[in-house]
């Protein structure tokens, strides 16, 4: 049976097999209800045949494929079975578990709350309470909900577990005002709310996941749940204080609904995607350098018994890379990023990044700066916010130049931003007016530096400028004026700084609003963007490729026409040829006398062999020129291509920049919540971090509760600086994704220094102790 013009359903038997350009793909027994029902899934989220085309074939209906691709995603192989056991809508908790459900709903907790304490998910609570009428929540007519009396007595008395306060905010908290420390942890973290759903083991020893891993095997298992023991002095678990950034960061949440399940596995997406993140902040660059790690240590830190190798890894990525939603899962991270710091997207930074490529293919050359030369390399285009945190990554054509990807980038900064105005900030590279006049209409301002030759202003026009911005003192010398350009269509402001050297650099915006001095510190502060470029090469290794393979490029994708080059060359050597010519004739006609070639005929004939040089040479200018005026500018690739016309492939690699990206915003959240208690914040928050990261910790867990006691680091104010964020995060009531362990957070007491001995210090011995040297007398010398 034909299901269309490439797949078709042969029935032979008691067998099925499903073909698929001629090659079989799948086979099932008639009798087989859960692998015929996985053949209409593959076939669906392959792509290789519609929704309807599957329910011809397998006597269906489109809406039976629809759900079974759902089952699927959500349970694994598992969920397509036949279901049986309780019925659709019948209760499935005991009746001293309801009474418990209903006392915390007349408290006021939320379903959120209600399910943290219970170690369900959320969906589970509200199916039990019921759907929303009037904005309330009703009960289901199982139990009688206490009285308002009882109620309010028992909220007065029994605190909530989403609302800790600190002993320094419970008196603000209590009089109704919200807590400085409540609002930076909300600033910095974010919502913990997006945590994971509670995944199941029937392992009890964290070291021992046989019974998963035969699961996994068998094909009912989608993902290890973590299972952690009590360990004391564990090394690099002090990863785990990033874990409220990471789930704050949604990449959990949101790879989960981009990318589904990952098939049957031990290792499955969120273990996966756990791994790399933890791996970024380890500073393990690549999947390679996990050789060089002790894989069960790392494993009981992530509650496994030992991570992946190397190989399974990198089958990860690749099939992370064959689903091909790495652009979607990057808007998706970059549009909750802004819901979370919407104040500090006012002004975006957006530049272009060369990673150099060293390997044998042949790709597309680009002028790198740093290093002042044109190689083989790919050209990232960075969005930053306001104060360097990125926000998304695109990826150019053909290492395509500011100007031409400009619109482009800012058409996914509209979608992200939606009506903001929004200021956009770049340098020399994105220097055309004709797109200055294009993104101002579009309803972008601009800020840019000047390129070109300029007037030079004299001093007296300067006015020293200072203030307070950022928390910073700023002054600059300054001068503001006006200036036009595209023949008085488009009008700007010119913001131009005097260094102390006397060198001035105009600045263009289309701000007039902003003072003179922020418009200056504005822009300069574009140098975060590249100090951020700098940080991820050395840190996280972001020139690295994540793979070796390559895809298909345009092949009518026009490129600059080599042979005009080439031609360029010819036509700079026969000028010279003529300039030196030239210059012989001349020097020939100043130094020969009147009388003796009286006139020009006579100086021609006297010069002959050099006038006929010269006529030569310029002929073959002339001939020059005319070859290279018939050349075109621009060929396309396919027609200088040998063999085919490749690039370099981008899902993997757009896919890890993904996973280095939140790793990096992990580190700029909890560096926010540091900096109030560490003086050397900016210039030591991020090293401090380095260290927190790799620092042994001790691992105590309850039936509710995964304690994370930190070992002292190197000196106490470091050690004093962590413990002073551990209630922030604690506040946070993060879980440890796919566990109903609530992660605490701890750090031991730093020991005491100076003191050699516990108790008072002993005499010292007379007969060890050294005796003072005593000079001689002077007077008994004689």
């Amino acid at each position: 049976m034909a299901i269309n013009g490439r797949c078709a359903l042969r029935v032979e038997d008691e067998h099925c097999v499903v073909v698929v350009c001629g090659l079989p793909v799948h086979q099932y027994s008639v009798d087989d209800a859960v692998a015929r029902a996985y053949a209409m899934v593959f076939l669906a989220d392959a792509g290789l045949a519609t929704q309807e085309e599957i329910g011809r074939a397998f006597v269906c209906s489109a809406r039976t494929v629809r759900r079974r691709q759902q089952r699927y995603a959500s349970g694994g192989m598992a969920a397509l079975a036949t279901r049986c056991g309780w019925r659709a809508g019948r209760r499935r908790l005991p009746n001293r578990r309801w009474r418990l459900i209903v006392r915390l709903k007349g408290e006021g907790l939320s379903n959120r709350a209600i399910a943290r304490r219970l170690g369900v998910t959320e969906k589970a609570i509200r199916k039990q309470v019921g759907p929303c009428e009037h904005g309330e929540q009703r009960l289901l007519p199982f139990e009688i909900p206490p009285a308002p009396e009882a109620t309010a007595a028992a909220s007065a008395s029994t605190p909530r577990p989403d609302q800790k306060p600190s002993a320094g905010n419970r008196e603000a908290q209590s009089k109704g005002v919200p807590s400085p420390d409540a609002e930076a942890t909300q600033e910095a973290v974010g919502d913990p709310g997006d945590d994971e759903p509670v995944a199941l083991s029937l392992d009890s020893e964290p070291s021992d996941r046989r019974l998963d891993r035969m699961l996994a095997c068998q094909g009912i298992l989608d993902d290890a749940a973590p299972v952690f023991g009590d360990t004391m002095a564990m090394p690099a678990a002090g990863v785990l204080f990033a874990v409220p950034a990471l789930v704050a960061s949604g990449v959990l949440r949101l790879a989960r609904s981009v990318y589904g399940p990952i098939g049957p596995a031990f290792y499955g997406l969120r273990t996966t995607l756990l791994l790399l993140l933890g791996m970024a902040l380890w500073r393990i660059t690549r999947p390679e350098a996990l050789k060089e790690q002790d894989p069960a240590q790392l494993g009981r830190v992530l509650g496994l018994d030992r991570v992946p190798e190397v190989k399974t890894l990198r089958r990860k990525l690749t099939r992370f890379a064959a689903c091909g939603h790495a652009q979607r899962l990057g808007a998706e991270l970059a549009r909750h990023r802004v819901a979370q710091r919407g104040k500090l997207v006012g002004f975006l930074y957006v530049d272009g990044h060369v990673r150099v490529y060293h390997g044998t293919r042949t790709i597309p050359k680009t002028h790198v700066a740093r290093m002042r030369i044109s190689l083989p390399a790919t050209t990232d285009y960075w969005v930053n916010d306001q104060v360097g945190d990125p926000l998304f990554v695109v990826t150019a054509a053909a290492n395509a130049g500011m100007v031409a990807m400009l619109p482009k980038v800012l058409d996914g900064v509209r979608q992200l931003i939606g009506d903001r105005r929004i200021t956009i900030v770049f340098d020399r590279g994105g220097w055309s007016p004709k797109l200055f006049k294009t993104l101002i209409d579009a309803g972008f301002d601009i800020l840019t530096y000047l390129k070109g030759k300029t007037e030079h202003l004299n001093d007296e026009h300067f006015v020293l400028r200072q203030a307070q911005i950022d928390g910073r003192e700023v002054a600059f010398r300054l001068c503001d004026q006006e200036v036009s350009f595209l023949e008085g269509t488009l009008h700007l402001r010119q913001v131009t700084r005097q260094s102390d050297t006397g060198h001035q650099t105009p600045v263009l915006t289309s701000r007039r609003d902003l003072t003179d001095i922020e418009v200056a510190y504005r822009m300069f502060e574009r140098w975060r963007q590249e100090n951020f470029f700098k940080y991820m090469r050395q840190e996280f290794l972001l020139d690295a490729l994540s793979d070796y393979q390559v895809e298909p490029d345009d092949p009518t994708r026009t490129v600059p026409n080599p042979q005009r080059r080439v031609a360029d060359g010819h036509i700079k050597a026969a000028r010279t040829e003529v300039a030196r010519l030239e210059q012989a004739y001349g020097v020939a006609a100043d130094t020969t006398s009147q009388d003796h070639c009286p006139t020009m005929h006579g100086f021609k004939c006297a010069h002959e062999q050099l006038g006929t040089a010269l006529h030569t040479a310029r002929e073959q200018l002339k001939t020059r020129l005319a070859q290279r005026r018939a050349l075109p500018h621009r060929v396309e690739v396919r027609d200088l291509s040998q063999g085919a016309v490749i690039k370099l492939a981008t899902e993997r690699k757009h896919l890890t920049n993904l996973i280095k990206m939140v790793a990096f915003q992990a580190e700029s959240d909890l560096l926010t919540l540091l900096r109030p208690h560490y003086a050397r914040a900016n210039d030591e928050g991020r090293t401090l971090l380095h260290e927190l990261f790799h620092a042994a910790a001790d691992l105590q867990v309850t039936d509710t509760e995964l304690m994370v006691t930190l070992a002292p680091l190197s000196s106490p104010h470091r050690t004093q600086a962590v413990e002073a964020i551990c209630q922030l995060l604690n506040d946070t009531h993060t879980r440890f994704p796919g566990s109903p362990l609530q992660l605490r957070y701890a750090v031991h007491s730093p020991p005491v220094r100076g003191l050699a001995f516990p108790g008072p210090r002993p005499p010292r011995d007379p007969v060890a102790s050294p005796q003072p040297i005593t000079r001689p007398d002077s007077s008994s010398n004689g």
